[in-house]
């Protein structure tokens, strides 16, 4: 059977519709935050157990994301089923938590139920609904207005402004109790350290640059022939020009050498220091790999020096080792 097809530009104009709904719903929501946030915000921080998200169908797996987004920035977390909470699961629960529930309508009987068994075992209640008059309102030490004027549905039955605005206040929250925290980079890495974005968090410049006998380096008085052995031999496109002490005098590259032969040039007598970019761009070792990327883009480089405190070479890397180490 052939199934009907949308004319496309009926279905861009609802798409519109329905960004332009969620949209107003998410600056009305902005233009609401009161107090009452910060008070939530207060409440979590000041949690000595896990942050239990909890919420029943759709507001379910807004409680979900959120849930995972509070334990990957700092606040631990974890989301629980009120169906299964009156099966047992309420024994996760401890004293020591706070109980984050989200229902649009406030009234969510699997949620409601479980409010009195909640309190029982002496866990704070952060309510997130549509409705302050609600029951689930009423009964929680703190109440999030989540509400939205409408639906982005034609029908105004499907949750759809009222799931992004719970989202969004959702990350709000874990965004504020990030900050409160004081949770930086190197913590993120810590909670993510798989993929791509672990990579580019945890793998540091001394991770991927050249160093010891791989290191490409001639002193200053070195001959461009000198060097062009060393840039051969060691394959990076580049070598380094140190004084006697080590430390970066310079940095001879592939392009500086098309520059050099623009104009007449004796390979066998001319000197490196007289050829050589002064005043290269380096960077630390203990850097993350991921600032190397960003400088070399901003520069417009392949390649860079890595140095001590005292400016002494330790390394070299380019554009090609970020790439194998997935960092790019």
């Amino acid at each position: 059977m052939q199934l009907p097809q949308p004319h496309p530009e009926h279905a861009v104009t609802l798409a519109r519709q329905v960004l332009g709904i969620e949209a107003d719903a998410l600056r009305a929501l902005a233009d609401r935050l009161d107090h009452a946030f910060a008070d939530a915000v207060g409440v979590m921080l000041a949690c000595t157990g896990r942050v239990v998200v909890s919420g029943m169908g759709k507001s379910g797996h807004v409680g979900s994301k959120i849930a995972a987004t509070l334990a990957s920035t700092g606040t631990p977390a974890f989301f629980m089923h009120p169906g299964e909470a009156s099966h047992g699961d309420l024994g996760m629960i401890t004293h020591d938590d706070v109980v984050l529930a989200l229902s649009n309508s406030g009234e969510s009987s699997e949620l409601v139920s479980i409010v009195p068994l909640i309190k029982r075992r002496g866990a704070r209640l952060v309510a997130m609904t549509g409705n302050p008059a609600s029951t689930l309102a009423r009964e929680a030490d703190v109440h999030l207005d989540a509400g939205v004027a409408k639906e982005a549905c034609p029908l105004n039955l499907a949750p759809t402004a009222s799931t992004t605005a719970a989202l969004a206040l959702g990350d709000a929250l874990a965004v504020a109790l990030l900050d409160a925290r004081g949770f930086s980079a190197d913590d993120f890495a810590r909670t993510h350290p798989g993929g791509s974005l672990g990579r580019r968090l945890l793998v540091h410049v001394r991770d991927v640059m050249h160093a010891g006998d791989d290191l490409p380096r001639v002193r200053r008085d070195a001959t461009l022939k000198e060097a062009l052995f060393e840039m051969t031999q060691k394959g990076l496109g580049m070598t380094a020009v140190v004084d006697a002490a080590g430390k970066v005098a310079g940095l001879f590259t592939d392009g500086d050498l098309r520059r050099a032969l623009e104009h007449p040039l004796d390979l066998q007598q001319a000197k490196i220091a007289d050829l050589m970019t002064r005043n290269p761009k380096t960077i630390r070792a203990e850097e993350l790999a991921v600032a190397a990327v960003e400088k070399m883009e901003t520069l417009h480089i392949n390649g860079l020096l890595v140095v001590d405190p005292d400016n002494a070479l330790v390394g070299a890397l380019n554009m090609h080792d970020l790439l194998r180490a997935g960092v790019v």
